[in-house]
């Protein structure tokens, strides 16, 4: 009795073929993530279908996303999943019906898309590469779901997010409200290794961490945590290993991946909370945005999210002579990434 009960229910969630599974449609906010296939995209993809804010979640890569969405679909949560690969080439020419379908009635956009670092390589490395993916799948965002909030997670994000911009401005949808770069993982490991040195939760810690996403433009501004006296020394290695935590998980890999599990994690907690800030909740997270807070067109700082995205960019507060250093030597560096990125896309 048991198995035939289980076989009904199969045939009743199961429509698949080997280019598309869905599971029963539900109404709500509907969350897509490009890339879903990948080291960083499967894990978010799992994170998102537990999420009580996401009611459709939609997964896309080049391969695998049908059984990706098959295998999320057993999950017991409330939130119904797809998963799309591109259309096959078509005459006369088409676009790509399947990014179409997995983009359309988005609320959220994550975009994890890309490959990934190895040992010896920078996030700068992966630019060529990853600057084309970024480009095409923007493209497709501002034809089939102009009014989303865009998460990009792709490096080198310093260089992607301008990218993006300069995409959906020349198809004259540009908001920069909805175009952010997930800095999520600079905080949370900010967040583990002071509390790690102070002996606390790091849930009960809350650094603010600004400038980019990338090496020495990564600044998290200790001196604002409450209690937390490090010496010199100690100060310089926090800083240090916040800046370059990427690079300490790719060696640690040894040629086998970058940091995709904290990255799918932080990717989550960005994406959830952009969708609470939506629905009314007050959420204050820092993001890489279009700024005005320095002479780098794009920055990353504490921004208030609203139901159409940022709604305002917050200063970040009094900062340290050491931090101010820092800051100093990161705004060439970041401004010349941004400027990569926009030359990029209007080339």
């Amino acid at each position: 009795m048991f198995s035939q009960r289980v076989a009904s229910l199969g045939k009743s969630l199961l429509s698949t073929n080997s280019r598309f599974y869905s599971s029963t449609a539900a109404m709500g906010k509907k969350v897509a993530v490009l890339g879903a296939g990948g080291g960083i995209g499967q894990p978010l993809s799992l994170l998102l279908k537990l999420s009580p804010q996401v009611s459709e979640l939609s997964c896309y890569d080049i391969v695998g996303t049908p059984g990706i969405a098959a295998d999320l679909s057993h999950i017991p949560s409330a939130s119904t999943v797809t998963g799309r690969v591109p259309s096959p080439g078509t005459w006369p020419p088409s676009h790509d019906t399947g990014l179409e379908a997995a983009l359309t009635g988005a609320s959220v956009v994550v975009i994890p898309a890309g490959v990934p670092r190895k040992p010896g390589m920078t996030r700068d490395d992966l630019f060529n590469t990853n600057a084309g993916i970024v480009k095409t799948l923007v493209e497709a965002c501002g034809d089939f779901c102009p009014e989303a909030v865009l998460a990009i997670i792709s490096n080198p994000v310093n260089s992607t997010v301008p990218i993006a911009a300069e995409v959906l401005k020349k198809k004259g949808v540009y908001d920069p409200k909805k175009v952010c770069g997930v800095t999520t993982l600079d905080v949370c490991r900010a967040n583990t290794f002071v509390g790690g040195a102070m002996g606390k939760d790091p849930k009960d810690v809350n650094v603010t961490v600004i400038g980019g996403h990338a090496g020495i433009t990564i600044l998290p501004l200790f001196s604002q945590v409450e209690g937390f006296s490090p010496s010199d020394s100690d100060l310089e290695a926090l800083t240090v290993r916040t800046q370059f935590g990427g690079d300490e998980v790719v060696k640690a890999k040894a040629g086998a991946g970058s940091a995709t599990l904290s990255m799918a994690y932080a990717g989550y907690v960005f994406a959830d909370n952009v969708l609470k800030a939506m629905e009314g909740a007050d959420i204050v997270q820092c993001a890489y945005v279009e700024s005005s807070l320095t002479d780098a067109p794009y920055f990353a700082s504490p921004c208030k999210f609203g139901k159409d995205g940022v709604e305002e960019v917050m200063g970040y507060g009094e900062i340290s002579a050491y931090e101010q250093g820092w800051l100093d030597k990161m705004l060439p560096e970041l401004k010349k990434q941004i400027d990569k990125g926009i030359a990029f896309a209007n080339n």
